[in-house]
């Protein structure tokens, strides 16, 4: 996702990329990154990409796209590196997030959103796949305004379908039930979001994870951007049915998992108001036993 906001971005801002996957700093600092339209076209975005966000200086915006293990790593070098007047704005998965970043930053110079927009890039350094269109909505409020209004205009400028809401508690629930419903089952059948659709047992699970964050959001006083979630959940997976989620990922290339902050943020906040989560705490459980067995199942496939 950093890659993709790059490559959308720097033709109209002076943006550095920070990230700890060495293959893909050599990538970018030896040549272009090449981006695989889901048309056919590839084009090429020349990046700037450091793994220390020291050396960048003082920055205006700290777009925070890292997997939620990492954000609080993040969040304490973004507040080291964010003008006074900056804002930390994360457009991460799951619940919890902007908290963490509010912690670091200060409440007043940290905000969130969300994105439907995805991609990959399956392993190989220099190289990005688009998942799609999609779109992006974030969180303003009276006393960051100016600096949200600035921030909507680049992405807009920059192609990025982009609005501006002063509650984005409802689309953030919203997404977190599709990512209950597909990111851990995709994962654990290793299989892309339309082979849900495949099996009865499968959109069973996942209709019962997305209803299991609608009765937690509606606890929460929270209203959904849709009456039905298991159905809305099942029509994104319909929607994107080619695409392989972001847990899908992970596991495949057995990095640790954004289920934490998904599912466990699901049960967390279920158990916090006796509402049981039974279905979220299976696939969390199932998608742990994944991360911790990666090793094994690499050692049989070989």
């Amino acid at each position: 996702m950093g890659c993709l906001f790059g490559a959308h971005l720097s033709p109209h801002a002076d943006v550095t990329l920070v990230g700890h996957w060495p293959a893909q700093r050599q990538a970018l600092r030896m040549g272009h990154l090449v981006v695989h339209h889901q048309d056919g076209r590839t084009t090429t975005h020349q990046l700037h990409a450091v793994d220390d966000p020291e050396a960048i200086g003082w920055v205006d915006l700290a777009l925070v796209l890292t997997k939620a293990h990492q954000t609080q790593q993040v969040a304490t070098r973004a507040a080291r590196s964010l003008k006074r007047d900056g804002i930390a704005l994360t457009l991460q998965n799951g619940v919890g997030n902007a908290t963490i970043l509010a912690q670091a930053v200060g409440s007043e110079r940290a905000t969130q959103g969300i994105t439907t927009l995805g991609a990959s890039t399956r392993g190989l350094p220099g190289k990005l796949y688009l998942a799609g269109t999609g779109s992006i909505t974030l969180a303003t409020r009276p006393e960051i305004a100016p600096q949200m209004e600035r921030i909507a205009a680049l992405f807009r400028q920059a192609g990025l379908t982009t609005t501006l809401s002063d509650d984005v508690r409802g689309l953030i629930w919203g997404k977190l039930a599709v990512n209950a419903a597909i990111n851990p089952l995709t994962a654990i059948l290793r299989a892309p979001n339309g082979a849900l659709l495949e099996s009865t047992w499968a959109q069973q699970l996942a209709a019962q994870a997305a209803e299991e964050v609608a009765t937690v959001a509606r606890a929460e006083g929270v209203t959904l951007p849709f009456d039905d979630a298991a159905a809305y959940a099942l029509e994104v997976a319909r929607q994107t049915a080619n695409n392989q989620s972001s847990m899908l990922q992970d596991v495949l290339r057995g990095a640790i998992t954004e289920i934490d902050a998904i599912c466990g943020a699901v049960i967390r906040r279920g158990a916090a108001r006796d509402i049981p989560t039974p279905v979220n705490e299976t696939l969390h459980a199932l998608v742990k036993a994944l991360e911790e067995t990666h090793d094994h199942a690499d050692r049989h496939h070989d």
